[in-house]
């Protein structure tokens, strides 16, 4: 699709998702072992004919910019794509993204600019949503979904007319009165949309944001359409809706799989052909090749390199590349970031007389090591660069967050 522009916005800090993207950006951040969150909307585009993408990186774009590189470097039958850096500093928004990206967007031969998130999970064909752009004349259509109307302070929400235009819209309003909710994919016309984005920067006032300024303003002055999607769709905004989408694919069924034609393109093929295995010490798991597992694993995602000793245990667990898991020892209910090595005779996760609810995860940081006899409980977080002196005694309680006095100025960026 030679007259589409594919914008992927890969720039976000991902602050809700607390300490998993406090060292990366969340579209780099590990998925299903095998993948990276940007995966999936760079899949789309390829699946979907579009053959021009740019990626806009912002925070700690070095890093995300070093893997799309080794992404484009492993498909090599894909190479237009772009990687585009803030011009001025950082970026004040989404909208301001693409505005200082406005001499990049003007010299494109496009006539429709797809604006992404590079941090949803879903597998979309984007050529229908084009169809209907162009069949309702649209000057800017939104991809929506219908979600739960007690989630619905989460995202924007829409009101339509029966033709489906847009009569308004509300950014992640607290007492929203549609449950129709914007999945953060916009198709644009190209000069409607260098117009609007003009007309924002001149504005001292606005958040220079697609949500909060731009399409509400477009509301009622252009034609804005709504287009359905009805397949799987997740934004993974918190750690506790990342913890349930990797955990929903091992459910007997699943809402979302990974083994169909709509293949999703990745940095290392080979780390991406995990596989659920049902079978001796290791049961309704997805385990990624290059895995030691002399213990037992349940319901669990294992990233490549994992190692799990003897009489060690894991369960309702996520743990990522490189992870360590020691003689005699116990995980349970956790995120496990990469190269976290646990010692022996530990309990990560212990249940304290804690109810059940989804947001008891605990989770460990990038590269932390955790010494031998030590007890975590759930709800808790080690933040990365703890080291093993700061686990004083043998219990981090339930509900706490431990971390390193010389980390804390690098992590609060």
């Amino acid at each position: 699709m030679s007259s589409v522009l594919a914008m992927v916005l890969a720039g976000g800090r991902g602050k809700r998702m607390d300490i998993l993207c406090h060292l990366r950006p969340k579209p780099a951040l590990s998925f299903a072992g095998g993948f990276r969150v940007i995966d999936f909307s760079l899949s789309n585009c390829i699946h979907s004919g579009i053959s021009k993408i740019a990626i806009l990186t912002d925070y700690r774009r070095a890093e995300m910019a070093e893997y799309i590189n080794s992404w484009r470097r492993t498909n090599t039958g894909f190479r237009n794509l772009d990687i585009l850096d803030p011009t001025r500093g950082s970026y004040k928004g989404t909208a301001d993204a693409v505005y200082q990206n406005l001499d990049y967007l003007r010299k494109s031969d496009a006539k429709v600019v797809l604006v992404l998130a590079g941090d949803h999970i879903y597998k979309m064909d984007y050529r229908k949503m084009l169809a209907f752009h162009e069949q309702k004349k649209a000057e800017a259509t939104i991809g929506v979904v219908t979600v739960p109307i007690e989630q619905t302070y989460r995202f924007g929400t829409l009101k339509t007319d029966s033709g489906s235009r847009v009569t308004n819209f509300v950014e992640k309003s607290p007492n929203s009165e549609s449950n129709l909710a914007s999945m953060g994919i916009y198709a644009f016309d190209k000069d409607i949309l260098i117009e609007r984005l003009s007309d924002d920067a001149a504005r001292v006032d606005s958040p220079h944001d697609f949500g909060y300024a731009i399409l509400p303003g477009m509301v009622g002055r252009d034609r804005v359409f709504a287009h359905q999607f009805d397949g799987y769709w997740q934004d993974i905004g918190t750690r506790d809706a990342y913890y349930k989408a990797n955990m929903g694919l091992i459910e007997t069924q699943p809402a979302f799989t990974l083994d169909s034609n709509w293949h999703i393109l990745s940095e290392e093929p080979g780390l991406a052909l995990m596989q659920k295995t049902n079978q001796g010490n290791i049961q309704n798991s997805l385990v990624s090749p290059g895995c030691v597992v002399k213990g037992r694993v349940e319901n669990s995602i294992l990233s490549a390199g994992v190692r799990i000793e003897k009489e060690a245990v894991v369960k309702d667990s996520i743990l990522m590349a490189g992870v360590s898991i020691g003689y005699h020892t116990v995980v349970d209910r956790c995120i496990l970031d990469e190269k976290v090595n646990i010692g022996r005779y530990c309990y990560i996760g212990f249940d304290a007389g804690l109810p059940w609810a989804e947001q008891n995860i605990t989770v460990v940081g990038k590269g932390v090591s955790v010494p031998n006899n030590i007890a975590v409980g759930r709800n808790c977080t080690i933040m990365p660069g703890v080291e093993p002196g700061d686990f004083r005694g043998n219990v981090v309680p339930t509900g706490a967050t431990l971390s390193h006095p010389a980390a804390k100025g690098v992590l609060s960026e």
